[in-house]
């Protein structure tokens, strides 16, 4: 029997796990709102389209939460829930743990969201836990890669280092959480739970120093928390301090990240977007 990937949410994460699989002979399907053909895999309009589950084995589900709930259960859960399904993987947020003045959080830290999109995201993984399938839950700290990437915003001059004391966020690079869910595609533990980041989390102005050094660049200035200017959304993220831990990818989906920390993945991200031949504007004169 062919394997098949249903990606409900054909983003960033899920097109890096298609490519792990096209080579192993896997088909896979991906939904998007426009129905725009990618480089990997076959692509249906959804909503839209309509979606069949016929010959589906595996689901990975990446479409986020709103304040009214998770949005595909309502209009597929039926759906999944009577399908033959081998491994069902729902992508949360590491923001399910609040605010813990840095400490540190595993899997077995009661979830206590400090901010809107985290309680959505206990409220969508508790749905979809309860749905009667193999379901899976990883829990990704911030996503970056080839194309998200701090090196656009170092190169248009405009990044700032937010300095807010015993700030740390952890991270995972994409190419890491296709291989954490392609572990669990070949050991599957329905009800399992997995935070999907790296081994080091760091301030958010070290990453930032040292992708600047990467591209041969002055050190961005720093600018104080308090004073700087910055989107609800944004300044929403520092209001979560946390330390993530990822002993469980490692024992029990004996997982070796390719990007143990910011500073490999950067390498490996400057690489990939090609800036190594990157030149530094010259200063102006007097400058």
């Amino acid at each position: 029997m062919e394997n098949t990937l249903l990606c409900l949410g054909y983003g960033y994460s899920a097109q890096a796990l298609a490519r792990l699989l096209g080579p192993k002979g896997w088909r896979v399907i991906g939904t998007s709102r426009d129905g725009r053909a990618l480089s990997e895999g076959e692509v249906i309009q959804w909503p839209g389209q309509e979606i069949s589950l016929a010959g589906v084995t595996h689901v990975l589900c990446s479409i986020a939460p709103t304040a009214e709930g998770d949005v595909v259960l309502p209009e597929l859960g039926a759906a999944l829930r009577a399908a033959d399904l081998k491994w069902v993987g729902y992508l949360s947020t590491t923001a399910v743990y609040g605010d813990h003045a840095g400490a540190w959080v595993t899997e077995e830290t009661p979830p206590t969201p400090s901010a809107g999109r985290g309680a959505w995201r206990v409220a969508a993984e508790d749905a979809w836990q309860a749905l009667g399938a193999p379901v899976h839950i990883f829990r990704l700290a911030g996503i970056y890669g080839p194309g998200r990437g701090p090196f656009a915003k170092l190169m248009s001059g405009k990044a700032r280092r937010i300095i807010k004391p015993g700030q740390v966020f952890s991270r995972i690079h994409v190419d890491d959480i296709a291989r954490v869910l392609d572990a669990s595609i070949e050991r599957p533990n329905p009800g399992a739970v997995y935070n999907v980041c790296d081994d080091e989390p760091a301030p958010p102005q070290d990453v930032l120093g040292y992708a600047a050094e990467l591209l041969g660049l002055p050190m961005p200035a720093e600018v104080p928390f308090d004073e700087a200017a910055m989107s609800p959304m944004a300044r929403s993220f520092y209001g979560e301090n946390k330390r993530v831990r990822n002993d469980r990818i490692k024992g029990e989906l004996g997982v070796e990240l390719l990007y143990p920390d910011y500073r490999s993945g950067l390498q490996a991200v400057l690489e990939a977007e090609d800036l190594e031949s990157f030149v530094p504007p010259k200063a102006p004169p007097g400058v």
